[in-house]
């Protein structure tokens, strides 16, 4: 094949692939659409069988009380159980533990998922582990089940590569949504803890799905908050030290929680054979269900117990270390669950603990106990998840409540600063590390041409220079620039301004090693 010849299928593809991005704008809507329904179905249906399976299980557990026979039946259920998950892991293992860093790696381009086959695996073994009673939450699942479900859209109806990571950010957004009811932190979510910046496509696309995902969960569940607090009082300024004061508690304790994960996988990672991972963690549930039922699971009752006060001081710190224990031990072994509920549990019953013990020793009533609670959760998932506006907005939508901003702002970002300043790792980002270092990237096989999208930052390595004095990798062409709504090709003279959104193409290989260094010219402040 001549040179000439291979220059013009170049330029053919190169032309062919702008040409279905300017096209996908305005499909991007109707697909983000239609991924939404299609989220809202599969999560809804996953979201009524962990309902089912929960209300089973108690059920049950209350029966075994009364009964020998069904209490020696229970444990043989809770083996068969493990068995599920144990196949579901050895099948795909890709549907282990959360599925937010899979989409993540996914996203980045590390990670190539079969998406048929990680759905049926998450499903199955979700409901098997949760509904089991792991101290483990949906809506990890709910997103990575939502992405998949964006990547079979994307493969069933023959789109590009820089289309398909739209269409699962479209569906990890309308996961969450569907999970727990909030649309717009399913928005936030993928801006912020997935894509790490503001794009217009994936903010337009991802709203029309999570709102789509909503309306479907809504219908079958209804639209009542996740946490029902009813009126909650409007916290008084005189109390906002005590609110800087949590969120830097929470800051510290989050730092503990994340190191503490890597510490279990650690434990269950020296563990032969590795069915006795899942078995551990089902033995826990025995014990808990002879002992103390009301732990299993993810907890989400114990946040409006803990709101109403019924708990005396010493119990809920007992409450929160067996909690915080056995979601230890139930995340570690990388059963197909996820940690935003059990996180948001946790950091309730702090909230809950640290007004029991503050308010009697500076003579204050136990009466914002509720607010407390609130501030908890979101101060409790700023620090671990390293998403503080995600954690804001979450909180509000679950609660159904605006009335605690300005708290949720500020114990937010006091958590959020503290993590930063004890060198805490951000969860999702430590655990997608851990996983590719254990071998588990899949580089994708199709060698496809992708659009990357970057946008120079105010500062940046390239603010201000032309685009022949940046050293861009080899092997990629910035093939237009989009600045002030009006988008022109550039040559090598062209200057580049902060706010500027360029657009290069590269081999779908490389995807993922670009992105990484675009991050460092265009999104990294240049100090000096």
């Amino acid at each position: 094949m001549s040179k000439k010849t291979s220059r013009r299928r170049r330029d053919s593809v190169t032309r062919e692939t702008i040409e279905r991005k300017e096209q996908f704008k305005y499909q991007l809507l109707l697909q983000g659409v239609a991924v939404g329904i299609l989220v809202g179905i599969v999560v809804g249906l996953f979201r009524f069988a962990l309902q089912k399976a929960e209300e089973i299980r108690n059920l049950y557990i209350a029966a075994a009380e009364e009964s020998m026979l069904l209490s020696i039946c229970g444990i043989f259920i809770l083996l068969f159980l493990s068995v599920i998950v144990v196949f579901c892991l050895k099948r795909e293992p890709l549907c282990s533990g959360s599925g937010i860093p899979q989409v993540k790696g996914e996203l980045r381009g590390h990670i190539n998922a079969n998406w048929l086959q990680v759905i049926l695996a998450k499903f199955l073994g979700g409901v098997a582990a949760i509904g089991g009673g792991l101290s483990l939450g949906r809506e990890g699942p709910s997103i990575q089940l939502g992405a998949m479900v964006g990547k079979g859209f994307s493969r069933l109806t023959n789109r590009l590569r820089t289309e398909e990571k739209l269409l699962m950010s479209c569906g990890a957004g309308a996961g969450l949504a569907a999970a727990f009811g909030a649309p717009l932190a399913g928005v936030v979510f993928v801006l912020e803890e997935l894509h790490k910046n503001f794009s217009q496509e994936v903010l337009l696309s991802t709203m029309a799905a999570a709102i789509c995902a909503d309306c479907i969960a809504s219908s079958i569940f209804g639209l009542t908050p996740v946490f029902d607090f009813g009126d909650i009082l409007e916290l008084p300024l005189s109390r906002y030290w005590m609110v800087a004061l949590l969120g830097i508690v929470l800051g510290a304790f989050g730092v503990f929680y994340n190191r503490s994960i890597a510490f279990m996988q650690d434990f269950y990672g020296r563990l032969k054979p590795v069915w006795l991972k899942a078995v551990i963690p089902f033995v826990l549930v025995v014990i808990l269900a002879v002992l103390w039922p009301e732990m299993l699971g993810s907890g989400h009752h114990l946040v409006g117990e803990t709101a109403s006060g019924v708990f005396p001081l010493k119990l809920l710190a007992f409450i929160l270390v067996i909690k915080f224990l056995f979601s230890g031990f139930s995340f570690g072994t990388g059963s197909p669950g996820g940690i935003f509920l059990p996180l948001l549990v946790l950091g309730s019953i702090s909230g809950g603990l640290f007004t029991e013990a503050v308010s009697p020793l500076f003579g204050f009533e136990e009466t914002y106990i509720s607010n407390f609670v609130i501030l908890g959760m979101a101060g409790y998932f700023s620090a671990i998840v390293r998403a503080p506006i995600t954690g804001i907005i979450l909180i509000s939508e679950m609660t159904g409540s605006l009335g605690n901003l300005l708290g949720l702002s500020l114990v937010s970002l006091t958590a959020y600063l503290t993590a930063e300043l004890l060198k805490g790792q951000p969860v999702y980002d430590q655990l997608l590390n851990r996983m590719l270092a254990g071998g588990v990237s899949k580089k994708p096989k199709r060698t496809n041409k992708v659009l990357i999208e970057s946008e120079v930052y105010l500062g940046s390595k390239v603010a201000g220079k032309s685009l022949a004095e940046v050293n861009l990798p080899a092997g990629c062409l910035v093939v237009s620039i989009l600045r002030d709504e009006k988008e022109f090709v550039p040559n090598g003279s062209t200057i580049l301004e902060a706010g500027d959104k360029l657009i290069l193409l590269c081999d779908e290989f490389f995807a993922a090693e670009l992105e990484d260094q675009l991050n460092q010219l265009c999104k990294t402040v240049a100090i000096g």
